[in-house]
């Protein structure tokens, strides 16, 4: 596990990071396909809090994206890095995430990220932040849509409909079991929305949710524990 401490000069105020979103957003990189699924390795990162003590574990998971096997696991456990601002909650957590894949021997192909790309109101979320710091492809799958409108996919597994801003159509609404709720993949960075779709697709055969996601989020919830007692997480 890797001890974390803020970065000299990350953004403190609301003022500071959306500044920062702004200039790190005309980085991120649109017109990629990105890696074929099933191929090379992805990592799934994710984060839990114990916010009476001001802590944040994150936890980085990578597996053989043909098998789903894990290869590789790093944790780093730090000081929440900024205040509970909605648009603004990967600058709580991204010092802990970029820790936790710098402690990684075997560098992933792309990262799944709990969270939001360009679904995100602001259009950087946490995955399209972590692929510009990382530079590596990157893609959100939510539980939940933030702001943006949808239709009911259909309900077989491998159905979507468009999440909408409008009519730009920001992420898109998929069904990765059949008859369950949707999760909701956006681009992150690198890699286009049919392929973060496809992506998904092939990290769900047996559950809702990306093995990376589930194994990144119990990894965390562990860590968490371990830092600072079995109430955490």
């Amino acid at each position: 596990m890797v001890t974390v401490d803020i970065p000299e000069g990350w953004p403190a105020t609301e003022r500071e990071a959306r500044a920062a979103q702004d200039a790190l957003r005309a980085r991120v990189v649109l017109d990629e396909a990105g890696p074929p699924p099933g191929t090379g390795r992805v990592a799934g990162v994710d984060v839990a809090y114990d916010d009476e003590r001001d802590v944040v574990a994150a936890a980085a998971v990578v597996l053989d994206a043909a098998t789903l096997e894990v290869v590789e696991e790093a944790t780093a456990v730090g000081r929440v890095a900024f205040p509970y601002v909605p648009g603004l909650l990967a600058f709580r957590e991204l010092p802990a995430v970029l820790a936790a894949l710098g402690a990684l021997d075997v560098p992933p192909g792309l990262i799944v990220c709990d969270g939001y790309g360009l679904a995100h109101p602001r259009r950087f979320g946490l995955a399209s932040h972590l692929g510009v710091l990382t530079g590596l492809p990157a893609v959100g799958v939510a539980k939940n849509p933030f702001t943006f409108a949808h239709a009911a996919p259909d309900a077989p597994r491998g159905s979507a409909s468009a999440l909408l801003d409008g009519d730009e159509e920001v992420g898109r609404a998929l069904r990765t079991r059949h008859g369950v709720k949707p999760v909701f993949v956006s681009v992150g960075h690198r890699v286009g929305l049919d392929n973060a779709c496809a992506h998904t697709l092939a990290l769900t055969p047996a559950y809702r949710l990306p093995e990376t996601t589930r194994r990144a989020d119990a990894l965390c919830r562990a860590a968490l524990r371990a830092a600072v007692g079995p109430a955490a997480g």
